[in-house]
């Protein structure tokens, strides 16, 4: 081909198509998760110390439980996911998490946040990994870079 050859017709099976109904879905529903999270967890500390009296210290050792909870059941959930459907993996973890953020507004003191807390990281662990395996799968190669959680060049 020289500089002046037109460039070749790209073959209609190499082009990736849009994104799909499942990314479209658990895009939506993460969205709308995170915000209700992002929106609640930054008053959580003035919550746990002003309003209910907790010590800070009580406040570190809820975020403590809630991390490690979160990260342990990621490698569970990921375990699981490669052996059972994804599916019900995510759709269990996000019924979980949006049940368990009324439970930290009705608390009239910290143990209840402190459930609250463990109880949306466990959905959050429950999910998070069957839900990037469903998004990789369902994700055309060359379009990675637009799809949620997959790093291009997978």
């Amino acid at each position: 081909m020289t500089p002046t050859d037109p460039p070749p017709e790209p073959d209609p099976a190499d082009q990736p198509e849009r994104l799909s109904r499942n990314i479209k879905i658990l895009s939506l529903v993460s969205f709308f998760q995170d915000t209700a999270s992002e929106m609640l967890y930054p008053l959580l500390p003035i919550f746990v110390t002003s309003v209910l009296g907790a010590p800070p210290a009580v406040l570190g050792l809820i975020e403590g439980i809630a991390e490690a909870t979160a990260s342990i059941g990621k490698v569970a959930s990921g375990r699981l996911a490669d052996l059972r459907h994804r599916r019900p993996l995510v759709a269990t973890g996000y019924a979980i998490s949006s049940i368990s953020k009324p439970l930290i507004g009705l608390a009239t003191g910290w143990p209840l946040v402190l459930v609250g807390r463990f109880t949306d990281r466990v959905g959050k662990g429950m999910r998070g990994s069957p839900r990037d395996a469903l998004i990789a799968d369902d994700t055309h190669p060359l379009r990675t870079a637009a799809a949620p959680t997959v790093p291009p060049g997978r």
